[in-house]
């Protein structure tokens, strides 16, 4: 490997907003602002939009409605004329 070639490595805290966590791991990420960990130390912060404890599909909270029958609507309009056979099945 050559040297003074790579970004630092060092511990970073990543913080959640919307769930209120956060999570002290390594990154080559930095940050100007600082936040006190559990340890005492200092360490880089940053804030991120959606993490594990956030996302839906971590959580299992369904987030917006869709219009489905909106989209399948739209999807028949676009494609009526546009009739495929069936396939046979081989065996």
């Amino acid at each position: 490997m050559q040297k003074n070639i790579h970004p630092d490595y060092r511990p970073v805290v990543f913080r959640d907003r919307s769930a209120g966590t956060a999570f002290l791991t390594n990154s080559t990420r930095t940050s100007e602002q600082r936040v006190s960990w559990e340890d005492g130390r200092e360490y880089p912060v940053i804030d991120v939009e959606i993490s594990a404890a956030s996302h839906p599909f971590w959580t299992g909270r369904k987030g917006t409605v869709v219009d489905t029958a909106g989209r399948i609507e739209r999807f028949r309009r676009r494609y009526a004329d546009k009739v495929v056979p069936a396939r046979s099945a081989t065996a």
